[in-house]
């Protein structure tokens, strides 16, 4: 089995460089937790690379505008349609910001004005490792009322050939993972678990 790879897409527009220490800290829990080779070192690739078609997991992220150009949008496509994986994150856990309009909107030029669609809490990524009966676990920074005030009890995906080809979250987990992994003995619950979830969704399926 080849080493897992944590791929972190690197875009013009916005602030892709957000959650700095969570990748470390996801890849360790899959070390932790799984029997899964890892990669230590995080990769960041160019969404106008090439480059992009050699890993099957890409994580993408930001505040404020996403808006990419020609050859980013050509790969993006390209990508998910071909069977790759993008875990989008909105940092700012707000459905009316910036980074939730504009990359919404990317998605929907992309891939078509209904393809980003909630999906059930039931889905299989809530079950490929660990169980969360109840859909999406929720996050310190929803629960503590800031973003836009909501605790979102889903998330959306865009479904090709009967898997997520990209899982959209309001949550902000990159945020909520975003520690010292040496500091996690320290939760009553490792809230890194369903990341383990969703790396394992995106390997098998």
């Amino acid at each position: 089995m080849n080493q897992f790879t944590f791929a972190r897409l690197r875009y013009k527009s916005g602030d892709w460089d957000t959650d700095q220490r969570m990748p470390s800290n996801l890849l360790n829990s899959l070390i932790e937790y799984t029997t899964l080779p890892v990669n230590l070192q995080e990769k960041v690739v160019d969404l106008e690379s090439t480059d992009l078609f050699q890993y099957p997991f890409c994580y993408i992220s930001g505040h404020k505008l996403v808006q990419f150009n020609t050859q980013e949008s050509a790969h993006f496509l390209q990508y998910v349609r071909n069977g790759g994986f993008v875990f989008a994150d909105d940092c700012n856990h707000d459905i009316d910001g910036l980074f939730a309009r504009s990359f919404e909107a990317q998605m929907q030029t992309l891939f078509g004005p209904a393809a980003l669609q909630k999906i059930p809490n039931n889905h299989q990524i809530y079950h490929s490792f660990f169980k969360f009966e109840k859909g999406p676990p929720n996050t310190a920074f929803e629960l503590n009322g800031w973003g836009d005030d909501l605790v979102h009890d889903y998330l959306k995906a865009i479904t090709v050939n009967g898997r997520i080809g990209v899982l959209y979250s309001n949550k902000d987990y990159g945020c909520e993972w975003d520690y010292d992994f040496r500091n996690k003995r320290f939760l009553a619950e490792d809230n890194t678990k369903f990341g383990v979830n969703i790396i394992m969704y995106a390997l098998q399926s």
